[in-house]
């Protein structure tokens, strides 16, 4: 090959390759105008969602705060509203305190409305009756006022020495020497500005009095002792001069003790309490003569219930240390051990809790122990009782039956008692099954047999059933 066709080749190599190349630089370039274009839409598309991100977040802090701004509203709307309301609560319990106020001290409230009202013309009348002799206003003003402040300061003070426990005598005085000063000198100015008129300066004068007088009987008039303190001041002094009159030696000795002893130690009763167990030896309203009366009373009283030929000194005794002989009833007895309560007299009617109850024999005697009662009964029951389950004939049991019979009785007594009952003709009749005379018969020597077993002590626990 040539030189010329080598260097054609070479050229044309070259511009094949310079085609190749440029045809990869615009194949590139289209690429990475195509990569442009991507990216900036991928920027756009960011830019946008960016974009409406913000916008939400705005909004939602927009939102956000228009809520928080609408609750702040709200509570400042509350909390004025509050305000509000506290401050209507407020005055409506300072109008209900000045009204329960009123509605508890009328009296109060009425009087210091007058007192106002007959205060101020009086002051009012002094100063003008002090320019009119030719006293300078101001002056006047403060004469008044020193002449009416005056006698309330002595008011005022006599109810606080009043109030403490001092002597308010003086003031009263005073108070009221002052308000008379002042009424004194209204009515000369009023009696001679006005002499065909004498009423106005009475009227004047009095309206420096009124004031005083309401005030002097709201404190002092609605003081003193009611009515039922009254009576009882009166039965009490009554009482004690009752007391002096009859029992003058007694009182004579509880005077000596108060005397004797550190001042208000005791009081007047303690000291005549005392002084009646110095002379009498027990507490007021007894004494050793009461005790006898009473003694004897009890043991005559056990005397007229002894049924008959049974004397039973033993229930005089069982009695006696039952009921303890005081007289005095129910709270006058408490307290007094050595006496003890009285006996009440529904004792009398149920069983007793001495030692013949608990043996059954009754608080003051054997039913059958009257021959009268015996022979009343007798006569009752000796026809019905001919054919009674035992087949006795009339002429009854002989005492030798009565005596075999006697351990079985004694068994029916124990379970009488054991069930709170007395031993009677009629339970032994019917549970030992004989005729009514002969169970009054073996009533008495059952009854016999639990006294001497009574007596003895030796009552084999039978007697505590």
């Amino acid at each position: 090959m040539s030189y010329r066709d080598e260097r054609r080749a070479d050229d044309a190599a070259r511009a094949e390759q310079a085609r190749l190349n440029a045809e990869v630089r615009a194949e590139q370039a289209r690429e990475d105008r195509r990569l442009e274009l991507e990216a900036k839409l991928k920027a756009k598309e960011v830019a946008a969602e960016q974009k409406r991100k913000d916008d939400e977040a705005k909004a939602e802090q927009a939102r956000k705060d228009a809520d928080a701004k609408r609750r702040q509203e709200l509570a400042d709307k509350r909390q004025r509203e509050q305000e509000k309301e506290r401050k209507k609560a407020a005055r409506r319990a300072k109008f209900g305190k000045v009204t329960g106020w009123l509605n508890a001290n009328p009296v109060t409230a009425f009087v210091a409305f007058v007192m106002v009202c007959s205060i101020v013309p009086a002051v009012i009348s002094q100063v003008g009756a002090l320019s009119d002799a030719g006293v300078f206003v101001l002056l006047a003003a403060l004469l008044s006022a020193m002449l009416e402040g005056t006698a309330w300061a002595l008011t005022f003070m006599g109810k606080a020495a009043e109030d403490a426990g001092r002597p308010a005598g003086k003031y009263r005085v005073a108070t009221w020497i002052t308000a008379f000063l002042a009424a004194a000198v209204n009515y000369w100015h009023w009696a001679e500005a006005l002499p065909d008129q004498t009423w106005v300066a009475v009227v004047f004068a009095a309206s420096s009095l009124i004031a005083i007088y309401l005030w002097d009987m709201k404190t002092h008039g609605s003081h003193g002792k009611t009515k039922e303190e009254r009576r009882r001041e009166k039965a009490r002094k009554k009482h004690l001069a009752d007391r002096r009159k009859h029992h003058k030696d007694i009182a004579a000795e509880a005077d000596r003790l108060l005397s004797a002893l550190p001042f208000e130690s005791i009081d007047e009763e303690e000291a005549f309490a005392t002084a009646w167990q110095i002379k009498k030896g027990t507490q007021p309203g007894l004494s050793a003569e009461t005790f006898a009366q009473v003694t004897n009373a009890r043991v005559q009283l056990g005397a007229a219930f002894e049924l008959g030929e049974h004397v039973r000194p033993e229930l005089v005794r069982a009695g006696m240390l039952a009921s303890l002989y005081n007289p005095l009833p129910h709270r006058l007895s408490e307290g007094i051990p050595t006496l003890g309560p009285t006996l009440p007299i529904p004792a009398l009617q149920r069983g007793a809790q001495g030692a013949t109850a608990l043996a059954g024999i009754g608080m003051y005697g054997s039913e059958g122990a009257s021959g009268n009662a015996r022979e009343n009964a007798s006569k009752t029951d000796g026809g019905n009782n001919g054919g009674n389950a035992s087949g006795n004939g009339p002429r009854g049991r002989s005492d030798e039956e009565l005596e075999a019979l006697l351990p079985k009785a004694l068994k029916v007594a124990a379970e009488l008692v054991a069930e709170g009952n007395q031993i009677s003709a009629a339970a032994l009749s019917k549970r030992v099954g004989i005729r009514r005379d002969d169970a009054r018969r073996l009533r008495d020597r059952v009854i016999a047999e639990r006294k001497l077993k009574l007596v003895d002590g030796d009552d084999n626990g039978e007697l505590a059933v």
